[in-house]
């Protein structure tokens, strides 16, 4: 089956985002007067490169000829529930990296379980949107998006990387680190960065982790990128003390790096050549994929935290911990997913989720982190949550190194007028 004509503008007068790069929007309904409605919204915010499918397969041909880092694909939510096609799954077969948009006339109840079943799959849903679809709504979901991609595109092109290029890239140092600032809500203070991986490829520009990470699990590669954003943590950690700026700095690192006990030396040594305290050193822990020996990584997260390096969980909500994990592994901090913090002001359902998780983490005696503060409608929400600290676009976008010192301090003013 064709794809179903929408609007025939070219890609070239698709509208352009800020940072120069295209979305292209795919819309998957089979009531063609859905689809309609849904492809003169996005023409109303100047979008033109709209393809229509009412069939999911006809879909997935047409995105493995696309770039699908710069793609929004719009998905019916009634139609994956039906279980017709599986679109989430085999969106990640064909390595699909873009957005998903899920609409339905349903609750914010069974999204979020549809969510997270796109979670394992490594999809980026990028929002819900409720019929009537709401105008504004639509536009924010794709600014959102739009912000988070335009840093890794160079040129609109899609590029796939064999296990060898990649591990030629760890050898040669090609991957880098950003930092996303951490503030204490109750003064706006600096307290430390999440450090994020980005690939600086010769040709192709700054790439986004989405397109190398899940390559990298698949070819035990995984633990020699963790180890090298480690060791850039730690050195511009210690750089930042040498400046005066003393701040926690936050790595993810994943089951499958903690099964071994080598990685408490490893960490020791690594920790001892930096200089960095071992308090200083936050490890943001998220299962990956299945704990062959879970009792073993056990023991390692423990002796971790007896040498007084922090341990969080990371993207709380997503299910991904159960209640046994939370009594057993000595966390210090719980990090709420932003798929519940964003909007969450407006959202009683999200909002409810993000009260359990913060009375949790008191009961716990840890620390609450909002993650995904994307404007200041979140900002004004968690003034009054309880929660201790927060992160997110809104606050402060992922930057090099050296872009602290005046993040802060245009961050310091511009927390006094929030605060006022």
């Amino acid at each position: 089956m064709n794809p179903i004509s929408l609007y025939p503008g070219s890609s070239d007068a698709n509208k352009v985002i800020d940072s120069g790069v295209k979305l292209k929007i795919v819309i998957v309904e089979d009531d063609y007067f859905q689809l309609k409605l849904l492809s003169e919204k996005f023409s109303m915010l100047g979008y033109k490169d709209i393809t229509g499918f009412d069939d999911g397969p006809t879909a997935l041909a047409h995105m493995t000829h696309t770039n699908s880092d710069s793609t929004v694909v719009v998905l019916n939510l009634e139609k994956i529930v039906r279980g017709k096609a599986n679109l989430l799954q085999k969106l990640k077969i064909v390595r699909f990296t873009g957005a998903v948009i899920l609409v339905s006339k349903t609750g914010e109840r069974r999204v979020q379980s549809t969510a997270a079943r796109s979670s394992p799959f490594g999809l980026n849903v990028a929002g819900h949107l409720k019929r009537p679809v709401q105008l504004e709504k639509l536009e924010r979901i794709l600014n959102d998006f739009s912000t988070q991609i335009g840093l890794a595109i160079s040129g609109g092109r899609q590029h796939r990387y064999s296990a060898e290029r990649l591990s030629q890239a760890i050898q040669a140092g090609e991957l880098c680190n950003v930092y996303q600032p951490k503030i204490l809500l109750s003064t706006g203070e600096l307290v430390g960065v999440e450090a994020l991986v980005r690939w600086r490829h010769p040709d192709d520009g700054l790439v986004l982790p989405g397109q190398f990470l899940d390559l990298a699990e698949e070819n035990d590669l995984i633990d020699d990128i963790a180890r090298q954003v480690l060791r850039n943590a730690l050195e511009d950690n210690k750089h930042w003390k040498d400046l005066g700026r003393e701040i926690t700095i936050a790595v993810n690192i994943s089951m499958y790096n903690l099964n071994t006990r080598e990685f408490v030396s490893y960490l020791e040594n690594e920790l001892s050549i930096s200089g960095v305290k071992p308090q200083n050193l936050i490890l943001e822990v998220t299962e990956s994929r299945i704990v062959p020996d879970y009792p073993l990584v056990l023991d390692v997260l423990t002796r971790l935290r007896l040498r007084r390096v922090n341990l969080s969980i990371d993207h709380f909500g997503r299910g991904s911990f159960s209640m046994a994990q939370l009594r057993d592994i000595p966390f210090n901090e719980l990090k709420i997913d932003r798929g519940f913090i964003h909007e969450a002001h407006d959202n009683a359902e999200r909002h409810d989720v993000v009260d359990l998780s913060m009375q949790l983490a008191r009961d716990l005696g840890i620390a609450s982190v909002a993650e995904g503060v994307e404007d200041e409608a979140d900002w004004n929400y968690l003034g009054n949550s309880g929660c201790d600290l927060a992160q997110g676009f809104f606050i402060g976008k992922p930057m090099e190194a050296s872009e602290l010192g005046e993040w802060q301090t245009e961050w310091s003013a511009r927390y006094q007028e929030l605060s006022r």
